[in-house]
């Protein structure tokens, strides 16, 4: 049997509002899937990240969610939205956003990661 081959895709640089992925420029919050990226990605409230604003992910079925919370770590994740994806298997990783774009590429060589990523504040 052969492993299982992991498509992610890489993120180039981020700074406050902009990232590059696969070389490619976006300036809005996104979800980096192993195979696209969503640049429409918006949260019902805001600043305040709910399992509802991650249904796609929840489909995808990652290994692990890489939450970035903004450049100066503003977004909040509650605990029931991370014990919702713990209960699912999903290991989660929560990191202002710069931290969660280093830990995402070095998490990806192995495994499926998806990576939700808040750009601003």
């Amino acid at each position: 049997m052969c492993p299982q081959l992991i498509l992610n895709m890489e993120i180039n640089h981020y700074s406050f509002g902009r990232i590059t992925i696969d070389g490619k420029i976006y300036t809005s919050d996104v979800i980096i899937y192993p195979d696209r990226v969503d640049s429409s990605w918006w949260r019902k409230e805001g600043h305040y990240l709910q399992v509802a604003d991650l249904t796609d992910v929840i489909n995808a079925k990652p290994d692990v969610l890489v939450i970035g919370t903004g450049y100066s770590g503003v977004m909040a994740v509650p605990k029931e939205t991370l014990g919702f994806f713990i209960s699912k298997g999903i290991d989660v990783r929560v990191e202002r956003t710069e931290k969660a774009v280093e830990l995402y590429n070095s998490l990806q060589k192995d495994k499926k990661v998806i990576a939700a990523l808040h750009l601003t504040c």
